[in-house]
C-alpha cells in the first residue's frame, strides 16, 4: 500500500463514536452550518418510512442536527411518496425536478437533480433500501464536516453480510470497483466502501462535480473529488453494519458494467467503442441474449445550470 495511504488511513478514518453528538452539536451551532439528508427512492415502501421515521425523531426532533429531510421519488409505481411522507419526508417527485431538462432512468439523476431542491451547506445521501436502520449512518458521516473544516467528503464504512455471512456482501466492489481503484487511482485504495450509498459532502464540492447518471455515480464522485479537492478532504467513518436488499447477478454486472464505463471516460475521456452489456438467460430454446445499454450520460456540475445559480442568488 502506498505510504501516502497507511497515512490516510491513520488521519482520515474514524468510528462514529469518534465523535459524540453532543460535539457534533456543538460544532454545528459554533459554525452555523444547515444538513440536509437525501434519500433517492424507487419503489422502496418497505424501507423508505423506517428510515425517514427514525432520521426525524433522532437528529430533528431529539436534536437539531438535521435541517431538512427530502426524498426523491424517481418513478416508483408503489406505495412510496405516501410512506415517506407519512413517516415527515417531504417527498419531491424527480420530473418535477428541472423540468426543462428531461429526466433519465438513473441514481446518479437523482442525486444531481437533489441539489436543487435542497439547500443543506452540508448534503447527506442515504440509501433508502436499508434495514434496522441506525441514525449514526448520518451523525456519524456528516460529523467530520462539521468539526473539521478541512474535511470535504465522507464515505460510510460497514460490514455488508449477505445470507447470513459477515463482509461477502459488495460484490461488485470486491470485483469491479476495488480493482480499478487500486491500478488507476491508487490513492483510493484506503476506502473500504467506495461504492457505498451513504456519504455526506459540502454543497460547494458536489455542485462542482459532474454526475454519472446512473450506478457509476459513487466512483465518479470519488475520483473527480480527489482530482478536486485532494486526498486529505476526503475522509471515512465507521458506522458498523450496513444491511439491504440484494440484487441478483444480472443486475450487478449491468451495475459493473456502468461503473467501468465511468472509470473508463475518467481514464481518457476516450471513445467507447460498445456502451452495452449482453447478457444470457435461459429459455424454451437454450441461453438467450438480452442487451443493455450501458449509461453514458452525465450531468454537468450544478453550478453551470441556470435555475441553480438564480436560486443561490435569490
Amino acid at each position: 500500500m502506498l505510504e501516502e495511504v497507511e497515512r490516510w488511513l491513520s488521519t482520515r478514518s474514524w468510528s462514529a463514536t469518534d465523535r459524540p453528538l453532543h460535539q457534533i452539536l456543538a460544532a454545528k451551532q459554533r459554525t452555523g452550518q444547515t444538513v440536509s439528508v437525501v434519500l433517492p427512492a424507487l419503489n422502496e415502501e418497505e424501507t423508505v418510512g423506517d428510515i425517514a421515521a427514525v432520521i426525524r425523531h433522532d437528529l430533528m426532533r431529539q436534536v437539531p442536527l438535521v435541517d431538512e429531510l427530502v426524498v426523491v421519488d424517481s418513478g416508483s409505481t408503489d406505495r412510496t411518496s405516501e410512506v415517506a411522507a407519512a413517516a415527515g419526508a417531504t417527498v419531491v417527485h424527480r420530473d418535477g425536478i428541472l423540468p426543462r431538462l428531461p429526466a433519465v432512468p438513473g441514481k446518479g439523476e437523482v442525486l444531481w437533480r437533489s441539489l436543487l431542491v435542497t439547500r443543506g451547506d452540508i448534503v447527506c445521501f442515504v440509501d433508502a433500501d436499508l434495514r434496522d436502520f441506525s441514525s449514526d449512518f448520518v451523525s456519524g458521516i456528516v460529523g467530520p464536516l462539521l468539526t473539521d473544516p478541512d474535511v470535504d467528503l465522507v464515505k460510510g464504512m460497514y460490514d455488508r453480510p449477505l445470507g447470513g455471512a459477515a463482509g461477502q456482501g459488495g460484490r461488485v466492489t470486491e470485483l469491479m470497483a476495488r480493482p480499478l481503484l487500486n491500478m488507476h487511482w491508487p490513492q483510493l485504495a484506503g476506502f473500504v466502501q467506495p461504492l457505498g450509498g451513504e456519504y455526506a459532502a459540502r454543497r460547494s464540492l458536489l455542485e462542482q462535480l459532474p454526475f454519472p447518471v446512473g450506478y457509476g455515480v459513487e466512483l465518479g464522485m470519488l475520483v473527480d473529488a480527489l482530482h478536486l479537492a485532494g486526498l486529505d478532504a476526503l475522509a471515512q467513518v465507521d458506522v458498523g453494519v450496513r444491511k439491504h436488499r440484494h440484487q441478483d447477478g444480472q443486475a450487478l454486472g449491468r451495475m459493473a458494467a456502468a461503473i467501468y464505463r465511468t472509470a473508463q471516460l475518467r481514464l481518457a475521456r476516450g471513445h467507447l467503442i460498445r456502451p452495452s452489456l449482453t447478457q444470457f438467460e435461459r429459455g424454451g430454446d437454450g441461453f438467450e441474449p438480452r442487451t443493455y445499454s450501458v449509461d453514458t450520460e452525465e450531468r454537468p456540475p450544478m453550478v453551470e445550470i441556470a435555475e441553480y445559480q438564480e436560486r443561490k442568488a435569490a
